[in-house]
């Protein structure tokens, strides 16, 4: 297993088998162009290695030559740019372009495109490893060393944002297995009780967005001291300051099983931001899990906490009620959002402490 940035890795093709596949697209190359006198096109960054160890397998004359061009950004395919052309001119040649990967193909055709208004005579392609599951072009891939399935690589020449190159075996992206969960409940309901109980029996960090505003605050961090600067201003703090408050609380857990996020988000563009957030830590929201209680109940619930709990708006039945209100005025919007991607849950949350902990855990068993 090897770490590269944000992401794990874990090893999928040895080096032994490495050269078995490089060995085979050799002795193919040698019996089909050994009177061609080809040129060798390698696509940088890449195929550098592979290319080398086809270039010292190949017993004939040849001529080696480089072509750069742009796609990757992280684990996405983005826009094919070329950076940097072939060079001599290929006009009449018979040129192999070595690939180090072949997926989507959008990049080995905007090379044929070049070639094309190059004029070399005859193109091949080879290709260390390919994905026929992605391919969607019409080119033939004359020599594939290795077929695999869809999934992201590094290492043998490929990399992740740079790193992992020099790796001598192939190395697969591992996501990280988390269980990520929204927990909401209208005030009243036992969220607080449920989410420490939950957070103990599945070792979940249990993130609180009042914790984390007031511990940042209290010890005037750069980011509680930015958000105060907003608060004192009678503003709401932007949603980007609270992001990267959570993005730290994350960061400090990242070997953690997963995360019961509380008091975030509020908004469909505060979801859209915590879905990137964990994205970007190679997880995702696995659900929003909301406990679902009568108002009548939970008016009663809070009055009776009142009598012992000191809280002001725990007495008054005219706040308890404009509090639900405005609870179901935020958690609308986001139920809406998490129904659409088939995350949310609702859970019944009248009943005894265990009853509710039960109905809360086979959800999140079956996540």
């Amino acid at each position: 297993m090897v770490k590269l940035h944000d992401k794990q890795f874990e090893k999928f093709i040895g080096n032994d088998a490495i050269n078995h596949a490089i060995n085979g697209i050799a002795v193919k190359l040698n019996d089909e162009l050994k009177d061609k006198r080809p040129v060798f096109l390698t696509v940088l960054n890449g195929a550098f290695l592979f290319s080398a160890e086809i270039i010292k397998r190949f017993n004939y004359e040849c001529e080696l030559s480089f072509i750069k061009v742009a796609s990757y950004e992280g684990m996405q395919q983005g826009e094919i740019t070329t950076v940097m052309g072939a060079e001599p001119s290929l006009k009449g040649r018979t040129v192999v372009v070595v690939e180090d990967i072949v997926d989507s193909g959008n990049t080995i055709e905007a090379i044929m495109q070049i070639l094309d208004n190059e004029g070399a005579e005859i193109i091949k392609i080879a290709t260390l490893c390919y994905k026929p599951s992605a391919y969607g072009k019409h080119y033939k891939l004359d020599y594939v060393g290795l077929e695999i399935d869809n999934t992201f690589i590094v290492g043998y020449g490929l990399d992740y944002k740079g790193l992992g190159r020099n790796l001598k075996d192939i190395y697969k992206h591992k996501p990280t297995k988390m269980t990520n969960i929204v927990l909401f409940g209208p005030p009243g309901a036992g969220k607080g009780t449920q989410a420490e109980v939950l957070k103990e029996k599945y070792n979940l960090v249990h993130i609180s967005t009042g914790d984390v505003f007031r511990y940042n605050i209290k010890n005037a961090t750069e980011l509680g001291t930015l958000a105060k600067s907003y608060m004192d201003k009678g503003h709401l703090v932007p949603d980007e300051v609270t992001i990267k408050m959570l993005n730290a609380e994350v960061d400090k857990n990242a070997d953690a099983n997963g995360f019961i996020f509380d008091g975030f988000p509020r908004t469909e563009a505060q979801a859209e931001a915590l879905s990137k957030l964990m994205d970007e830590k190679d997880s995702q929201i696995d659900a929003m899990i909301a406990l679902e209680v009568e108002d009548e109940v939970l008016v009663q619930r809070l009055l009776e906490r009142g009598k012992t709990s000191g809280r002001k708006d725990d007495a008054n039945e005219d706040v308890i009620r404009n509090r639900i209100k405005v609870y179901y005025n935020e958690t609308a919007i986001l139920k809406d959002y998490y129904q659409k991607k088939d995350k949310y849950h609702g859970i019944n949350g009248v009943g005894s402490i265990n009853e509710i902990t039960e109905r809360l855990s086979k959800a999140i068993d079956k996540l």
